[in-house]
């Protein structure tokens, strides 16, 4: 079964940090109807859902997988890289506590989530502004005795490196040679981002779906061409917010 944790939009959405895109005015009304669309998609998709309640201080908070890695043994507590962002964990914390042993990491380390790109056993940890080296080095320490492989990958013009690049399935990828290099990933079958749509590389794989923002219709053309299915979601107001979709939960199994 799957589960899927995620957070209700504060209505500080519109003080959100911002690194590599404009700021521009969000409805959050609108950022909230949408996100409940999304939370509707989950549940079509067969996932038991877990909303926890807005922070009406915490403007990024809806993004609830930067705060945590969740995986088959255990679950880990990121130090997340904007200082503002810290305070989301505690709450997190106590969510996942009921399904998997927690581990916490400690400066001087920082780490989204957003740049861990798991695909089997192997995690890849973007290089970015918001994961250090001490994060990535702290990270592959609390998990080496579970036998997960943690590898560095370096970033360029984007927040996370799951804006560069994510899971179609456990041999196919798509990702945006732009912001990240494609001979780092040359064992997986490539599917690149239509140029036209630069952002488009995030999508959030359950099972064998793929959930990925309406705004990118002809990458999400490429991936139905290529036999995968996919369901569209309008994100746009989070999308101001430099969210997409892998950000706004955590999805694990649960026996």
């Amino acid at each position: 079964m799957w589960t899927a944790i995620t957070r209700e939009v504060s209505p500080a959405l519109g003080a959100c940090e911002l690194s590599y895109i404009p700021r521009e005015p969000i409805d959050v009304p609108l950022a909230r109807a949408q996100h409940h669309a999304y939370q509707q998609t989950l549940l079509n998709l067969d996932c038991q859902l877990l909303c926890l309640p807005a922070e009406p201080e915490l403007a990024d908070s809806v993004f609830i997988e930067d705060v945590a890695i969740v995986l088959d043994e255990i679950a880990i507590l990121t130090r997340p890289g904007a200082a503002s962002r810290r305070p989301e964990v505690a709450s997190v914390a106590q969510a996942l506590r009921h399904y998997r042993p927690l581990h916490a990491m400690e400066a001087p380390a920082t780490l989204d989530g957003g740049d861990v790109l798991r695909v089997g056993r192997t995690l890849y940890v973007g290089e970015s502004a918001r994961s250090n080296a001490a994060g990535i080095a702290q990270l592959r320490e609390l998990l080496a005795a579970h036998g997960y492989v943690v590898e560095g990958v370096v970033t360029r013009g984007c927040l996370h490196l799951k804006s560069a690049v994510t899971a179609l399935a456990e041999d196919s990828l798509l990702l945006q040679p732009a912001w990240v290099d494609r001979h780092r990933f040359e064992q997986f079958r490539i599917i690149e981002v239509d140029p036209a749509e630069p952002h488009a590389a995030n999508v959030l794989r359950v099972g064998d779906r793929l959930i990925m923002p309406a705004s990118f219709p002809r990458t999400r053309q490429r991936l139905l061409d290529a036999g995968f299915k996919v369901t569209a979601v309008d994100v746009s107001e989070l999308q101001k917010a430099e969210g997409a979709v892998t950000c706004c939960s955590l999805v694990f199994q649960v026996d």
